[in-house]
């Protein structure tokens, strides 16, 4: 009697044993499938996060570029929406309203990153918005197991702005009687030399050296990513001698996308006699009227003016004057200086207007700071 209870008892606890491991695996089970499911929606997650990005990036810089092309915002936006509705966020096209694509400026931080200002202008940004929300155009993004936890959806959002600083340039180059001087040269006019003013440039001239280095600069415009457009002025002052009248400043070229027109205008002046003071006012003051001018400028792009001079203003107005005037404008002078320029003015007119001052010591020096200007100003950056 007493081993059959035994018997009944080791059979009892065997079968509450099965019991308790029954119910420990199928709560274990439970939590392997929760966590499987957790682990499927989260990696799922990450890749609508992904992609969304990716979208958003693409369309931003779709936009840039129609911009760049087309200087029209609304075409801007449309090349955002059309480039966005062919990438798919969890399996859906991504859809944008007006309000997720915003023109605005950026400026460069000292400590490396970009600020954007929404609707700041001048516009040279534009900052894409991708929206997978349950208020946005694509709705937000299902989830498949995290239903089970009454988790249905959730909701992601992406920004990406494009930085295109597309540049309407216009060189300012002075034309006075002095750019006719050697390059080595280091003394003012005498009797012996002054045949010079009788005659167009001749190939050791500062002028020559000039029409160097702005062909290299052109040259190297064609090495960046984007179209510039680029202007001529020159300057000097009214004067008349051996026949010849020359204007205090002349527009030699409109802004174009063509820049063999300026180099060919760089030619039209070394072949021509020319003299006179040296009016850097009147230069300005021209360059910002072609930078300016709505029928050949570019609305959304950033307007720069290379000033160039090889002496001291000796006729016209105040060069800071007009420099303050075209900063006003949003338009940014660099300068550079040759010969016996004023270096200290020249610092002062880049100053006010925002850019930077180059010294050119000779003819190798004035290209490579050309070559410089063209080629250091960042074109696209995207965040």
């Amino acid at each position: 009697m007493y081993k059959l209870r035994r018997m009944v008892a080791s059979k009892n606890e065997s079968s509450n044993r099965r019991g308790a491991m029954a119910v420990l695996v199928g709560a274990m089970l439970v939590v392997f499938v929760a966590a499987v499911a957790f682990s499927v929606d989260v990696a799922y997650m990450q890749l609508c996060r992904t992609e969304l990005q990716v979208s958003t990036d693409a369309a931003a810089r779709a936009a840039g570029e129609a911009l760049t092309r087309s200087q029209d915002m609304e075409a801007a936006r449309q090349a955002a929406r059309d480039l966005a509705a062919v990438n798919l966020v969890a399996m859906q096209p991504l859809l944008l309203d007006d309000a997720d694509i915003i023109p605005g400026n950026s400026d460069f931080q000292e400590n490396g990153s970009w600020a954007f200002t929404p609707q700041g202008t001048p516009i040279k940004s534009i900052r894409v918005i991708g929206r997978r929300t349950r208020t946005s155009p694509s709705g937000s993004i299902g989830l498949y197991f995290a239903k089970i936890f009454d988790q249905d959806d959730f909701e992601v959002t992406r920004a990406s702005t494009v930085v295109r600083l597309d540049r309407d340039i216009c060189i300012v180059v002075d034309r006075s009687g002095s750019m006719k001087w050697d390059v080595e040269g280091e003394t003012a006019w005498t009797s012996s030399n002054m045949y010079r003013f009788e005659i167009p440039p001749e190939p050791d001239s500062r002028w020559v050296a000039l029409s160097v280095a702005t062909k290299a600069f052109t040259e190297a415009l064609g090495q960046t990513p984007q179209v510039e457009w680029v202007g001529l002025v020159s300057y000097a002052s009214d004067y008349t001698n051996f026949g010849v009248h020359n204007h205090r400043v002349d527009i030699d070229q409109e802004l174009t996308e063509n820049h063999a027109l300026i180099d060919s205008a760089m030619d039209d002046i070394t072949a021509r006699i020319f003299n006179g003071a040296t009016d850097i006012a009147a230069g300005i003051d021209s360059g910002k009227s072609v930078l300016l001018d709505p029928d050949h400028s570019r609305p959304f792009a950033v307007k720069t003016m290379i000033l160039m001079s090889d002496g001291h203003p000796t006729s016209g107005g105040d060069p800071l004057v007009s420099a303050n005037y075209a900063s006003q404008n949003n338009i940014t002078i660099h300068t550079i200086s040759f010969g016996e320029a004023d270096l200290n003015l020249m610092q002062q007119i880049a100053t006010a207007g925002g850019g930077q001052h180059f010294h050119a010591l000779d003819a190798d020096s004035l290209k490579a700071i050309f070559k410089k200007i063209a080629l250091t100003i960042p074109v696209t950056f995207t965040e």
